[in-house]
Order: structure tokens, then sequence, then C-alpha cells
């Protein structure tokens, strides 16, 4: 007989409850996370502050937003910290996190040849992609169910461009991360959709520049959970509750905040006031 949502939440909380009052020393979890965490930098800044502050180790598996979520289904993560909340939240209502945590935001920017061919510049984004598509203008979509990528389909979508009929040779899907997304980018002279971070750290720009910013619409917040350990007995509770709790905290949210690449802050530390850590 399968359990049923309340009696899992029951027993979700039973477990946390009587779990280990503390990590184990020299303990380490595994985070799921968004490759824009990781090749922002972010993570090389973070993690060695909060190893150095808890005594855990953190090993990082580095994939888009579905895929990470994929990873916290099968229980091979004890945290997943990803930015698609519409995806997130149905994890969390399906059982398989404990609670969701607003951690930080950034935005969205669409990139694109600084000559910007398809006239796409300004504040639009919705504008932006359909004279993108009506001038069939080369770009590059990640393809890879990240929380960029479901961003840029969902602004497809709003724009009123039917993907389906539009798709061409000029759309080009290449099923990688967001490095790998701007190198192509760059390559091929193309637009694309990118979070702020990445494009902030990344080197090898060629000819591109960022054309569209400042749309309430680009806002992109990212969120963390403890992988639910009614569903996946493996999960470390406490290891995994002490770096939620860290992220939220105000050393935690101080750390992020003090991340910067040529002077310009990367991410915005936002977890609710109430958020609790040490």
């Amino acid at each position: 007989m399968g359990i049923g949502r309340r009696s899992l939440l029951s027993l979700c909380l039973a477990v946390c409850l009587s779990g280990p009052a503390a990590a184990e020393p020299g303990e380490t979890i595994t985070v799921a996370s968004t490759t824009s965490t990781e090749q922002s930098g972010l993570f090389k800044h973070l993690l060695p502050l909060f190893t150095q502050a808890k005594g855990i180790g953190v090993k990082v598996v580095a994939l888009g937003t579905g895929q990470a979520l994929d990873v916290g289904r099968r229980g091979d993560a004890d945290v997943v910290f990803v930015h698609d909340q519409a995806a997130e939240e149905a994890f969390l209502a399906d059982g398989f996190a404990v609670k969701r945590q607003d951690v930080m935001y950034n935005d969205f920017v669409v990139v694109g040849p600084r000559n910007d061919p398809a006239r796409a510049g300004g504040q639009d984004v919705l504008e932006a992609l359909r004279r993108i598509a009506a001038a069939r203008a080369p770009f590059v979509s990640r393809g890879d169910r990240s929380g960029t990528h479901a961003a840029e389909l969902r602004y497809w979508k709003a724009a009123g461009v039917d993907l389906g009929a539009a798709k061409g040779e000029w759309y080009k899907e290449i099923g990688q991360g967001m490095g790998p997304a701007l190198n192509t980018a760059s390559a091929a002279n193309a637009y694309l959709l990118s979070d702020r971070g990445t494009w902030l750290s990344f080197k090898n720009r060629g000819d591109l520049a960022i054309l569209v910013a400042g749309d309430r619409r680009l806002f992109n917040q990212y969120g963390v959970m403890l992988v639910n350990p009614a569903k996946h007995p493996q999960v470390k509770v406490a290891a995994g509750q002490a770096f939620v709790d860290w992220l939220v905290s105000k050393p935690g949210q101080d750390a992020i905040a003090a991340y910067t690449i040529g002077g310009e802050q990367l991410f915005f530390p936002n977890a609710a006031p109430d958020a609790k850590g040490q």
C-alpha cells in the first residue's frame, strides 16, 4: 500500500526531529545544483567558508535545474539548490523535499552580437525575442531543462512566438550548460539568454555584449531544499540541514553578497528575515 502525503510528511517530521543533533565530523554532503552557481565561481567562493565554519565537506553535482531535481528525486543528493521556482514547488508538493527557502537572486540578460543585427536591444525581453525570430537571427538555446532554459521557453511563449513553427537553422539547441552555451554563441556570433552571474565570469565573449536587461520579467530567484528523508532514508539530514541553515543565515547571506567580479556583485541574498541558522 502506498504511503499517503499526510503520513509521508508526518514521517518526515519524525525523522527530522529524531535525527542526529549534529553532523558527523568530516562528513560530506552532495548538493545537486545548477551550472550557473558553479560556472559563475560562486561555489568556489562559498564552499570553503561553509566547510571552515561547520566542518562539513560538499560535493557539487552541477546540472540544469530539471536534471538537478531529478537527482534529488532519485535520492542521489542531500540538498538541491536551483532556480526554477515552479519546478521547485512541484518537487516540494510531490513530497521530495522538506521545505523550500529563498536564498538569493540575480537576473537574466539577453546577450548577442554587439552590432545587434536583429535590433533586439532594449529593456523588453519579449519584444527582443520577437525581433530575433522575425529576423531569423542566430540564437543559441541551452535546451537542457535548466532553469535558464525553462525561463527562455516561458519568454518565447509570452512573446507569442510558436517555436515549433518558427524553429529553423537559426535556432540551435545544444543540450549543455551555461558556459558551453556562451562559448557556442561567441563562436557563432549568436543571441542567447544567460544568467548575469555566469556572463560576468565568462571570459571568451568575442563580439558579444549585453543587449537586453532591466525587464522585471528577467528576475531570477534561487531556492534551496533538503531532500526528504522520508522518501530517501540515506539523506544526511543533519549535515544537509546545516548547509541549508548556513546559506540562509547572516554569515551565508553575507558571503553571497561579498562575491564580486570586477567590483560587480553577481548574486543578491534575499533569504526570509526569520530564516534560521548560525
